[in-house]
């Protein structure tokens, strides 16, 4: 409210001084006309620079500044060389008006433009560059990221875009609790990369205001720092290969250095409930493998060695069928 106030005093103020100090000889009235539009304006470019990011605004002065520069520097050029004075002056006032009114616009719809992750893209050397992997929402929270890293097997420079950040405190302050805990374990994983010797993590502000999906903000990033994105969720694994990205998902390389189970081998397991057929009883593996085994109902809350009889591979997942020997109890 007292914002509001301020602005309708503001725009009173301006006007009454347009009105008894009007400038260049001009009508009362016209002048406080005037000047109450100029104060509204003002008012209107307060509001859209308050909505605005940083990032844009600092877009918007860069750009302003070179126009400024460029057009002084072309029409002091023209000026100097043309014959005809009055159309060097023109030309001046135009390059003056065009070029930082083009800046400007500029600075603002490509604002990314001035993000270092950007900038870095044109002095990386064509052999042996810089190599980015975009870290997004799910692989952070998984937290196997940072063992991977640790191990040495992700090279280059883990880029988290402003946008995943947000998108990792909004679940952090869910109210659900599970979401909220999830969230907070993303935000201990992502401190612990940042202060790993054996990981570089860069924030970058770089962003797409005209996007609204997270998953194609990606898409669109990977694309201009021309990086892999690194993710465990399906869908965007599907769709930013149909748009030529590279995706490195953990859940696949998990699924590639797992160990093979073959029939006829023994293994031991802990078997936590019923089966749904007679006398069986269910088990799951560290990486939550269903392991189905007969004849052992009465040994669920046990560990119980196996024999492995076969291995069904499903569309979610594999599955292990053995047998439970009263011999070998």
């Amino acid at each position: 409210m007292g914002i509001v106030i301020f602005r309708i005093i503001f725009v009173a103020v301006t006007a009454a001084a347009g009105y008894f100090i009007p400038p260049f000889g001009a009508d009362p009235v016209l002048a406080a006309v005037i000047a109450g539009l100029l104060a509204l304006g003002t008012l209107l470019l307060e509001v859209r620079i308050r909505k605005a990011s940083f990032k844009i605004i600092w877009g918007a002065v860069v750009g302003t500044l070179l126009g400024v520069v460029l057009g002084w520097i072309l029409g002091a050029a023209y000026q100097s060389t043309a014959a005809d004075p009055r159309t060097a002056s023109f030309l001046r006032i135009m390059f003056l008006l065009l070029l930082p009114a083009a800046g400007f616009l500029i600075g603002t719809s490509k604002s990314e433009w001035l993000d270092p992750a950007y900038l870095f893209r044109f002095f990386r050397e064509k052999n042996g560059g810089r190599v980015y992997k975009i870290l997004d929402t799910s692989v952070i929270i998984d937290g196997r990221i940072a063992e991977i890293c640790e191990a040495g097997f992700l090279e280059g420079t883990l880029v988290v875009p402003q946008f995943v950040l947000k998108e990792l405190q909004s679940v952090a302050d869910s109210p659900d609790g599970l979401k909220r805990q999830r969230g907070r374990r993303g935000l201990d994983i992502l401190d612990h990369l940042q202060k790993s010797k054996t990981a570089n993590v860069m924030i970058t502000e770089m962003d797409f205001p005209e996007i609204r999906e997270v998953d194609s903000k990606l898409i669109e990033l990977a694309k201009r720092l021309e990086a892999k994105i690194v993710t465990n969720d399906v869908n965007l694994n599907k769709v930013a290969r149909l748009r030529g990205v590279a995706v490195l998902n953990i859940n696949e390389m998990a699924n590639a250095i797992k160990p093979v189970v073959l029939p006829g081998e023994s293994m031991m397991v802990y078997l936590i409930k019923e089966g749904k057929e007679k006398d069986q009883g269910v088990a799951y593996l560290d990486d939550g493998t269903m392991v189905v085994v007969d004849n052992a109902r009465r040994m669920i809350g046990h560990n119980v060695d196996i024999m492995v009889t076969s291995v069904l591979q499903t569309t979610v997942g594999k599955m292990i069928f053995g047998r439970y020997n009263d011999e070998a109890k």
